[in-house]
């Protein structure tokens, strides 16, 4: 269940940069405020201008700050699935021999023990998810903290992500002004968040559908086994209406809004609506069937693609279905195009965030980091090194997405993970980060 605190969500999307101040009480979330701004420097999920990404986020920050009444000082962001890996890890080591009492250093330790690993000089290590741990032989054990053992061992995915894309979300972020409590990977937390128990054990494939990419994560016996990135999206269907018409992107979006859907055998052949065509000087009519009919060619062929990857690992067969969410799932028609394209057995539904104000497609992703990090445990955070617990709650009006001060972040070499060094401080020695995406070489037999 979620701790009692102040959470903020930052989610940064290739058409908006949103923010979300979340307030847990007993394990109930209420939204408090929320930011939407206009995304500028991203380019398909990617930052490709680093001073325009900072000015969109400030913009987010601000009306969030507006609409909450508090300053944000330190965020949960979220980082996209592209060339996200997930790699199988283990580690051991002796427990402490002068009180055989396993303690918060030796689970960090553990951790910072089965990170011993080369890692390619391009890609960074994200974070570790803990998935089980034995003591002196015993295994199945969560939280080992207690215990009495000479030997710990652990089992956990380590994600790792191109340095490039988290470089540049963190100089983006703390540009802003912002210290980072958590980088989430967001496919992750969306299969963890908005999905029921049943569904994440028997397997289910979530599609987040976004302005500049569309990602396919698939989640089976509570692990997130797969994802992909097709770098196709809302965008793209934009274009194609702009292109056609011959009308302007802004106009395109507006007629995409307004009057478009997805699925044409549906969209009435006697509606029409005044386009404004370049180099015209009357108004074009356009049918709704003709509008739908441009939507449905780009859509279904986003469709087909990840259809190709996901039957590849036998996906389409898991019994949980398909999730469709993301704003560019929003449109009219997109599930009757789903269904036909897919044709599986299980079904295929939308996701709709259930918060008033946010009933939209569009907020799942920065709702679900939010929700994401406030419910990471303990041992979550002492592995990535955290602190375990707030050091003090938000002084006045200031949250700092779970602390009063920001904690600064451990640097990792991420070419080489070393030994495990010994912590200074008991409040020091906690954890970082953690996220999620690709089983690199495990998916061959998966399903099988």
């Amino acid at each position: 269940m979620a701790k009692s605190g102040m959470y903020v969500g930052l989610d940064i999307g290739t058409a908006s940069v949103k923010v979300v101040v979340a307030e847990y009480v007993e394990g109930q979330m209420n939204i408090i405020g929320v930011g939407d701004a206009k995304s500028e420097g991203l380019d398909r999920g990617i930052v490709v201008d680093i001073e325009e990404t900072v000015s969109s986020i400030q913009k987010a920050v601000k009306q969030a700050e507006m609409k909450s009444g508090i300053e944000i000082k330190e965020v949960a962001v979220g980082l996209p699935g592209n060339q996200v890996e997930v790699i199988p890890c283990e580690g051991m080591i002796a427990v402490n021999p002068d009180s055989q009492e396993i303690g918060v250093e030796d689970v960090y330790n553990v951790a910072s023990a089965s990170m011993v690993r080369s890692i390619p000089p391009e890609r960074e290590i994200i974070s570790i998810v803990p998935q089980s741990f034995k003591v002196d032989g015993f295994d199945g054990i969560k939280d080992p903290r207690g215990m009495v053992g000479v030997r710990l061992e652990m089992k956990g995915l380590l994600f790792t992500g191109p340095k490039t894309i988290v470089h540049n979300i963190e100089t983006c972020v703390k540009r802003a002004g912002l210290e980072i409590d958590k980088m989430v990977i967001t496919p992750l937390a969306l299969v963890e968040t908005i999905l029921p128990n049943g569904e994440k054990e028997f397997g289910t494939t979530v599609i987040d559908m976004g302005a500049g990419q569309t990602t396919a994560t698939v989640i089976y016996e509570d692990e997130m086994k797969f994802t992909h990135v097709e770098q196709e999206g809302g965008d793209n269907v934009t274009k194609d209406i702009s292109l056609v018409l011959n009308t302007s992107m802004t106009n395109a979006e507006g007629l995409k809004n307004n009057y478009g859907y997805a699925y044409a055998k549906e969209a009435s052949e006697t509606e029409d609506f005044p386009v404004d065509v370049i180099g015209q000087n009357d108004p074009v009519m356009v049918t709704e069937h003709y509008l739908a009919e441009i939507i449905e060619a780009r859509e279904a062929e986003i469709f087909e693609h990840m259809k190709q990857i996901l039957s590849e690992i036998d996906a389409l067969s898991l019994a949980g279905g398909i999730v469709l969410t993301g704003g560019a799932a929003s449109i009219p028609g997109i599930l009757d195009l789903a269904t036909e394209i897919f044709d599986i057995d299980s079904s295929i539904r939308l996701h709709v965030p259930n918060h008033m104000g946010l009933r939209n497609p569009m907020f799942s992703s920065v709702l679900a980091i939010v929700e994401y990090t406030a419910n990471l445990t303990d041992i979550d955070r002492i592995v990535n090194g955290k602190p375990v617990a707030p050091k003090a709650t938000p002084k006045k009006e200031t949250v700092a997405a779970k602390k009063a001060e920001p904690t600064k972040q451990k640097t990792v070499d991420n070419s080489y993970y070393e030994q495990p060094k010994e912590e200074k401080k008991k409040e020091e020695e906690q954890p970082e980060e953690e996220k999620t995406s690709r089983f690199k070489n495990f998916f061959d037999n998966i399903f099988e």
